[in-house]
């Protein structure tokens, strides 16, 4: 386990354009904050600026909502075009009460709106989910190390809400080079017992760690996260997906 972690935002990330090269704005933003980059560093960005980089946005007034929502609309007081968005991006609706949409994403996330948000981007526009977000990380860093010459992580996170629990956190949904989960099974504890169940999501918990100097209002969404060198390796985001047979809330 790492004994010390180190956590710091990139300072000075412009608003982010479709079509605009995120490992060029990226590095950029690294140069200016006049920090290095070592060997073992894990990039946390954001997925608001890779949906929006990839182009993910969707003007509400060009979207004609279906029968279908325009009557979930009018029964949860929503409006039908963004209804109609996330119908688009969902397998299926897992539930629907007090105005909150919970819904399976194409990808197999499990998330208010199927991931579709009107925050931070212009009004009248809502940005989705990145199509493929764990090609999105490989991209990222490919292009991440050709610029800096060192074997990094890329982890795109984004914002979920977790049953049984008040408050928000920053999880994985997408990664490269990082090897997401640390399983404990078969590994003694202090009184000699031997874990059976334990396997630590570690991408996640770097994901949320980075949000604490992110923030959701400063204008950061990228974050370097020092200290996690150790579970560098394979691995993809879609190996945080639980099976839905082994899931007991589906």
């Amino acid at each position: 386990m790492a004994s010390e972690l180190c956590v710091v935002a990139v300072p000075g990330i412009p608003e982010v354009t479709p079509g605009e090269d995120l490992v060029t704005v990226i590095s950029e933003g690294v140069a200016r904050s006049t920090r290095t980059i070592e060997a073992g560093d894990v990039f946390v960005i954001a997925q608001k600026i890779v949906s929006k980089a990839e182009g993910a946005l969707v003007r509400l007034s060009d979207v004609l909502p279906s029968d279908l929502a325009s009557r979930l609309a009018t029964a949860h007081g929503k409006d039908p075009a963004v209804v109609e968005v996330v119908l688009r991006q969902s397998r299926r609706i897992v539930r629907m009460d007090r105005d909150v949409i919970i819904s399976e994403t194409l990808h197999g996330f499990v998330c208010a709106n199927a991931g579709v948000d009107a925050s931070n981007v212009p009004s009248g526009f809502v940005t989705l989910l990145p199509r493929d977000p764990d090609q999105s990380a490989t991209r990222l860093r490919n292009g991440l190390m050709a610029r800096f010459g060192f074997p990094i992580a890329v982890i795109i996170s984004d914002t979920f809400g977790r049953p049984w629990r008040e408050g928000v956190v920053n999880v994985a949904i997408g990664l490269a080079g990082l090897q997401p989960l640390l399983d404990c099974r078969g590994t003694r504890d202090i009184h000699g017992r031997t874990l059976h169940s334990t396997v630590i999501n570690v991408a996640d918990e770097l994901a949320s760690a980075a949000e604490l100097v992110m923030g959701k209002t400063a204008h950061t969404p990228v974050a370097v996260v020092r200290g996690a060198a150790e579970w560098l390796g394979p691995g993809t985001g879609a190996m945080l997906l639980r099976p839905a047979a082994t899931d007991l809330f589906r």
